[in-house]
């Protein structure tokens, strides 16, 4: 491998990406080529990206947030990998020596793509929609958001889903013949800001594609979600 080949730049795209995924693990395992992928410690959001740059290496970041604030004490940073054990993030005649960890303490997901069981609902969630949701929850102090198919429409609603006088927010997403309640925790709900594809399967998994980032999160439901 030629020595430029070692030496790359992240994109302000991907670096968005990062952070992103940092929020879902504070640590992360870098595979060789263009495939980003992380899931959560609980195993309860798994998500993957395609990205520009080619990645020379595995190698493996304990704390992602570290890192990449790391990378912002240089303006334009690049990263040279010729070292087994540590990138050089270098710029003019600044150098920062940051050492990969152990592949073993960090929490991986499976080689296997995930797929899901069944596709039994699927809408649009604009980011203007997801935005709100979000913002209620938060307004409210609202832990769950339930995607709930009733009187034929599919709605999104963030509410306090065990009280009954809970405040609620709703938008309606789409229409359907079906009756369900799949419930998420607000709190899992560690996506990028955008429009997305939404599958979601009654076997309690669902998928959320990004419609501008080549990037997809699988999120579980609650077990307490019904459909039918």
């Amino acid at each position: 491998m030629k020595l430029q080949d070692k030496t790359m730049k992240l994109s302000d795209k991907t670096l968005t990406l990062l952070k992103n995924f940092s929020s879902i693990n504070q640590s992360i395992l870098f595979k060789e080529g263009r495939k980003l992928r992380t899931i959560s410690v609980m195993k309860n959001i798994l998500a993957e990206a395609e990205i520009e740059e080619e990645l020379p290496k595995d190698f493996g970041i304990y704390d992602l947030n570290q890192f990449l604030n790391g990378l912002n004490l240089h303006k334009n940073a690049e990263l040279d990998f010729q070292n087994d054990g540590y990138v050089v993030i270098k710029e003019g005649k600044s150098r920062s020596k940051y050492f990969f960890a152990d592949p073993n303490v960090i929490i991986t997901p499976p080689d296997k793509q995930i797929s899901l069981p069944s596709e039994d609902v699927c809408f649009i969630l604009d980011t203007k929609e997801l935005d709100k949701l979000l913002k209620a929850a938060s307004v409210y102090q609202l832990p769950d958001l339930s995607v709930v198919g009733e009187a034929g429409v599919v709605k999104l609603v963030v509410r306090d889903k065990k009280n009954d006088t809970s405040n609620d927010f709703s938008v309606v997403v789409g229409e359907t013949d079906e009756v369900f309640t799949f419930n998420f925790k607000v709190e899992n709900i560690k996506i990028l800001p955008g429009s997305y594809e939404v599958v979601i399967s009654s076997k309690l998994l669902s998928r959320f594609k990004n419609t501008s980032f080549d990037v997809i999160y699988h999120i579980a439901l609650e077990p307490d979600s019904t459909f039918g």
